[in-house]
């Protein structure tokens, strides 16, 4: 029996715990984020098992997540990592744009990467992003190490909440200086 190697399916075990977590977080009225689908256009469907078996991209998708937590906007994306460097080429431009944009109209923007390797699951702040962004565009590391990372934004591990990034929010807007007192 062959076996599927999709690159798309390399992150769905962490939208499956993201997608559970925003399940009990809408359930417990703390937020209401949704998973946004990339839009495609079937090519071929395999009529008797009623799948797409071959489709293109319609066309460049923003970010995973989007919506609001009491009141704040937020989006952010997900992201795998299996080793200690995290190669910017994995988050594209018209992402940072979107997200960049979404933070100008008093959004919250972020990524949640998990080092697989490590099991350990970082939020990583736009503002953070850009700084390692940035330095790429003018011809600095391409990457960024796992090191290089502000340990304060390691997820905690949580009973009953598979990725509680609403703890990490919470400082993230304390750090911004928006967090209500």
């Amino acid at each position: 029996m062959a076996t599927w190697n999709s690159r798309g399916l390399r992150g769905s075990a962490l939208e499956d715990m993201i997608n559970r977590t925003n399940e009990k977080y809408a359930d417990a009225g703390l937020a209401l984020i949704q998973k946004i689908p990339t839009p495609i256009t079937p090519i071929r469907m395999d009529k008797e098992h009623r799948q797409i078996t071959l489709a293109y991209f319609e066309q460049k998708s923003t970010v995973d997540y989007i919506g609001a937590v009491q009141g704040i906007p937020v989006c952010f994306d997900a992201k795998e990592c299996a080793v200690d460097t995290f190669a910017l080429q994995n988050i594209h431009p018209h992402q940072v744009e979107f997200m960049k944009r979404f933070e100008q109209q008093g959004g919250i923007s972020f990524f949640l990467i998990y080092y697989t390797h490590k099991d350990v699951l970082f939020y990583l702040a736009l503002d953070m992003l850009l700084f390692f962004w940035n330095r790429a565009q003018e011809g600095g590391r391409k990457s960024f190490r796992y090191e290089e990372l502000n340990p304060a934004y390691i997820l905690p591990k949580k009973h009953g909440i598979l990725v509680p990034y609403l703890d990490i929010l919470q400082r993230d807007l304390e750090d911004r200086g928006m967090a209500e007192t």
